[in-house]
């Protein structure tokens, strides 16, 4: 679908909604959502990247922007055409690269780290709610550095675990809907190699490996909670 695309012209099947969708595991769950018969809502910074991304790929309207502003978001979920069935929190970044250690890390460049990871999704959602389907999944894409005190993680690290207990939260008070972290693992992708320069990182998997998790989530019937995506489907040897 082009760009900009009125909703109107979309088919009425489930409506999805996945930021950060230019690349990485955001394109790729694209992808199998739109082989899942889903309307895909698909956004990232860059319009260009984003517009070639999905090119040829029917049933995906494309909003490019920002998920940090409110006019952005209001429009993605304004694009979704009044219901929405899944919701994907994966556009995130990762802050300086090399990493600083937390002691010298620049404390406004850490707040836009915050805005981006963690209270933007927030904010997503909340601008979603009215339009949630009954039974609506929502998938906030989290980290094991969420988790695990990494050296030199400490800015996306603890943002991501901001947005587990903002997850955690969400889950516990909106009962009528799945609400998910999911921490997709290790990844052949450009945030992955931003985070290590110049080191080797063919051996790592490609997102597609974690795409039938996060489908197992967006289709099956696992309560709300923290989840590892190729836990739920193996990867295949």
């Amino acid at each position: 679908m082009a760009l900009g695309q009125e909703t109107d012209e979309r088919s009425r099947g489930p409506v999805a909604i996945v930021t950060g969708a230019s690349r990485g595991l955001g394109l790729a769950l694209t992808h199998a959502l739109v082989e899942h018969g889903y309307t895909v809502v698909v956004d990232a910074r860059g319009a260009g990247a984003l517009e070639r991304a999905v090119a040829g790929l029917g049933g995906v309207v494309a909003i490019p922007g920002d998920v940090a502003d409110a006019e952005h978001r209001r429009a993605l979920v304004e694009a979704a055409g009044g219901r929405i069935d899944v919701l994907v929190n994966n556009a995130g970044i990762l802050g300086p690269s090399p990493q600083p250690s937390l002691a010298a890390y620049p404390l406004a460049t850490l707040a836009r780290v915050y805005e981006v990871n963690a209270l933007a999704p927030l904010a997503l959602f909340q601008e979603a709610l009215p339009h949630f389907a009954s039974g609506a999944r929502v998938l906030n894409v989290t980290s094991d550095a969420a988790v695990e005190p990494y050296e030199g993680w400490g800015g996306y690290g603890s943002a991501k675990a901001a947005l587990e207990q903002l997850t955690a939260i969400l889950a516990a008070e909106q009962s009528d809907l799945r609400v998910y972290a999911v921490d997709p693992g290790d990844m052949r992708t450009q945030t992955y190699q931003d985070a290590f320069p110049g080191e080797d990182i063919s051996h790592l998997p490609l997102p597609e490996a974690s795409v039938p998790g996060l489908l197992e989530l967006v289709e099956g019937a696992l309560p709300s909670g923290r989840y590892r995506a190729r836990d739920l489907v193996p990867v295949q040897s």
